[in-house]
């Protein structure tokens, strides 16, 4: 059984274009985050479309749903996304060992 890692699993969630939108409005909005319907109304997306998306962004452990009364406020997980990021910049600029090409003979 292969296991797949966090920081995978949360750029295989980003890798669709309609999650990156959600995911990046929901940057924008801050520590308050969005309510279903709000995200929905900015970008277009039908309610099952978006259920399902905000699904995956959730187990990917990007979005933390809160509920508050009946509403269900969506918001990105801070400290995941800093785990992302730094796991993609960790050995920046840090140089690569290049083997010189073999001269055909």
């Amino acid at each position: 059984m292969t296991t797949i890692s966090p920081n995978a699993r949360a750029l295989a969630a980003l890798g669709h274009d309609a999650r990156l939108s959600i995911f990046r409005l929901l940057v924008k909005a801050g520590d308050d985050g969005l309510r279903v319907s709000d995200i929905g109304e900015h970008l277009g997306l039908a309610p099952s479309t978006l259920a399902h998306h905000l699904s995956t962004l959730v187990d990917a452990g990007l979005v933390v749903q809160d509920k508050q009364g009946r509403e269900v406020f969506n918001k990105v997980d801070y400290p995941a996304m800093r785990r992302v990021v730094g796991f993609l910049t960790s050995e920046c600029c840090s140089g690569v060992t290049v083997q010189p090409a073999a001269d055909a003979a």
